[in-house]
């Protein structure tokens, strides 16, 4: 029996496990997901230095003629006090003296002889100086559990001296297709075949969202060819088929997964398109049997297939981000089921795509977000709040924007 889309997103996180883990190099952890907790061990900085190559000071001794009584480098480990009237010149990162009250940048001093320069006037005490801690303190988490790894993270990682980090492994995801005419992209077709265009784009989708993804091939359509395949997939965390779950002559995947006695989760979403979508699990392997129309079968893994991925990932973001926008045209729609409407974002305005029939094959390749109407709409006039779920991310555009924020 077909579940309403809150239903079904609800059976998903219910019933997708997360993968296990493994302990790997804190530069090959880039968009993974942390399996551990990192509190800091070191405080950042460690120790007081300077934010400026200059001069420590007293702070009270703006505007006087200083003698320099030494130099400290960065790395170097050493005390030198600061008296009245003494400057000590020093490098950037350079841990001060204890008695340090400024660091006057070399700027804003007037050098008047080898060993004495004339300090600024008003100089502001605690100035140029880094203390220890101010950055990361002592226990401040670093990371944790089920937070996603990115290139900040492994600077901080490193900082604390970190070398490896546990995290969930990548979910190996099995892919294939069924339908005698279609055929891989590589080979030549006769005039009643057509190219299986649905694996390569779940392939490269599945790979964009971090996991590691495996071609099956593509069955015929009969049973002990579909069983095959479904056996070779049997090791894999997620298996994804696409056509084959429609009611027809010759659809036999629904037959085949259940000869490995397939519990369905769900068998159906009330949603257009993609109405016919299963999900099931045999043993640890979870199920997507997707639609065989390729637009049907793209924006329902976006909207599914990619809440199975995030949560197997072990990542703690597994529901759909929305971006509030304006729908920049009057929509109409036909009632009845909540769907999907594909189209462009620009920052502000939602714009539908004219292209949405589920057979289409070019629609996503166009638009870089969706919208999902609620069943009883039929109408959205101009202008109309929208939540924008978007596809594509990249945060770049094409046409250069004013990006200064400005006072008002």
């Amino acid at each position: 029996m077909a579940v309403s889309v809150i239903n079904a997103l609800n059976l998903i996180r219910e019933n997708t496990n997360i993968v296990d883990t493994e302990i790997i190099k804190i530069e090959d952890a880039s968009n993974r997901i942390s399996a551990q907790k990192i509190i800091a061990i070191y405080p950042l900085p460690r120790f007081d230095n300077s934010a400026m190559d200059g001069y420590a000071v007293l702070s009270n001794d703006s505007g006087e003629d200083v003698r320099v009584i030494g130099k400290i480098l960065a790395g170097d480990d050493q005390d030198i006090l600061i008296e009245d009237k003494t400057a000590i010149k020093i490098m950037t990162g350079a841990r001060v003296p204890s008695n340090t009250t400024a660091i006057v940048p070399q700027e804003d001093i007037e050098i008047l002889n080898d060993n004495t320069i004339r300090l600024p006037q008003n100089i502001k005490e605690l100035q140029h100086i880094k203390y220890i801690g101010e950055d990361v303190a002592l226990n401040d988490l670093i990371i944790n559990i089920h937070d996603e790894i990115n290139f900040g993270i492994i600077s901080l990682l490193a900082s604390q001296g970190i070398t490896d980090i546990e995290v969930y492994r990548k979910p190996k995801i099995a892919v294939f297709a069924s339908g005698e005419e279609l055929r891989p992209h590589f080979e030549e077709i006769e005039a009643h075949q057509i190219y299986n265009s649905n694996s390569p784009s779940l392939i490269a989708r599945v790979k964009e969202l971090g996991c590691d993804v495996e071609f099956i091939g593509s069955a015929r359509d009969n049973l002990e060819s579909l069983k095959d395949h479904v056996q070779r997939s049997l090791d894999f965390d997620l298996i994804i088929t696409s056509g084959g779950v429609s009611v027809g002559e010759a659809d036999f995947t629904k037959e085949a997964f259940e000869s490995f006695d397939m519990e369905y989760i769900f068998n159906g979403i009330i949603i257009k398109p993609g109405k016919p979508t299963v999900f099931g699990k045999i043993n640890n392997a979870l199920v997507l049997n997707l639609p065989g129309n390729p637009f049907a079968s793209q924006i329902i893994f976006e909207m599914f297939g990619t809440s199975i991925i995030q949560n197997l990932k072990g990542d703690k973001n597994t529901y759909h981000k929305m971006i509030v926008a304006k729908i920049n045209d009057d929509l109409k729609n036909k009632k009845g089921r909540i769907t999907l409407i594909p189209g462009n974002f620009d920052g502000e305005h939602f714009t539908p795509s004219i292209k949405r029939g589920p057979g289409m094959v070019s629609v996503l390749s166009a638009c870089d977000s969706f919208i999902v109407l609620d069943e009883n709409v039929s109408i959205l006039k101009k202008d109309t709040r929208v939540d924008v779920i978007q596809i594509k991310n990249k945060r770049f555009i094409e046409k250069n924007k004013d990006f200064l924020t400005y006072a008002k």
